[in-house]
């Protein structure tokens, strides 16, 4: 839910809710309460250890949230499927789609640890100095840290599985 739906919905002011959100201000019992309505969960949930915390993401067939990201590459189509708020491991799925005018890349580099499982087509994929021919069903899990991505673009459609791991600071 967007901050300005959510500050609708609760019928707070977005900058009380901003001011809620950064710590500048300690809200009334009834404006938690309204924002914990607006949420559908119990306001005793803003109380919660957050360190103990256990999410559950679900995210139903074809729902995924498209994300634009800054350093996408040309035709690389993302769509986050899932995400947890709690504890200090990051996790980020991604149904990956190449359409027909993408090109390879090889230059991805981040923190992490990445699983990749292909689900449609082959492609030549390099790691740091090797390269690998993968095809549907197989699976990669490797450093992140290294220079990565598809080298060559053998057989379209391409759909991969991408889970990034990484931990918090």
């Amino acid at each position: 839910m967007s901050a300005g739906l959510l500050a609708t919905t609760a019928q707070v002011s977005r900058s009380m809710l901003s001011r809620i959100e950064n710590g500048l201000v300690s809200p009334s019992i009834e404006v938690l309460d309204r924002i914990a309505t607006a949420l559908d969960m119990p306001m005793s949930r803003f109380f919660v250890d957050q360190a103990r915390r256990l999410d559950l993401s679900h995210v139903a067939a074809g729902k995924g949230l498209r994300v634009e990201r800054l350093d996408a590459v040309a035709g690389y189509k993302y769509q986050l499927l899932g995400h947890l708020l709690s504890g200090n491991l990051f996790v980020e799925p991604y149904l990956v789609t190449l359409s027909s005018d993408a090109r390879p890349y090889t230059t991805f580099q981040h923190p992490g640890l990445k699983f990749i499982y292909m689900l449609s087509g082959r492609i030549k994929y390099r790691y740091a100095s090797k390269t690998l021919e993968i095809k549907s069903g197989d699976a990669l899990l490797f450093d992140a840290r290294a220079l990565h991505g598809a080298e060559v673009l053998r057989e379209q459609p391409i759909s991969y599985l991408s889970i990034v791991f990484t931990l918090r600071e």
